[in-house]
């Protein structure tokens, strides 16, 4: 994880849900296969919007208490939140560009 930030249960609420811009988080496991196909694309946003977006991962494995209260039940989860509030959800393997529509569709 080169650009995307790691965030964990302890970090998660000062992190992301005390970030005023947007951010987007990807709740994945190391075991999971489709996790690893939209790793890439998640990297390469975190680069591409950097100082745009907060790009952030969360290891579900090792922090069930976030991935529990934003009812994560299947992972790739991507949640956006803009202001600190939950706005969006994209669930499994997508597109690049289906995450940059939702970019656009949350920018200022």
């Amino acid at each position: 994880m080169a650009n995307a930030q790691a965030v964990t249960d302890q970090d998660f609420a000062t992190e992301i849900e005390g970030h005023e811009g947007l951010a987007m988080v990807d709740f994945w496991a190391t075991w999971c296969a489709p996790c690893r196909m939209i790793a890439p694309i998640v990297e390469q946003l975190a680069a591409d919007y950097e100082g745009k977006v907060k790009v952030a991962k969360l290891d579900v494995d090792s922090n069930q208490q976030t991935a529990m209260k934003f009812n994560v039940r299947s992972i790739p989860t991507i949640l956006f939140f803009k202001g600190g509030k939950l706005v969006d959800q994209v669930v499994g393997a997508v597109p690049k560009t289906a995450l940059e529509a939702k970019f656009a569709q949350h920018a200022d």
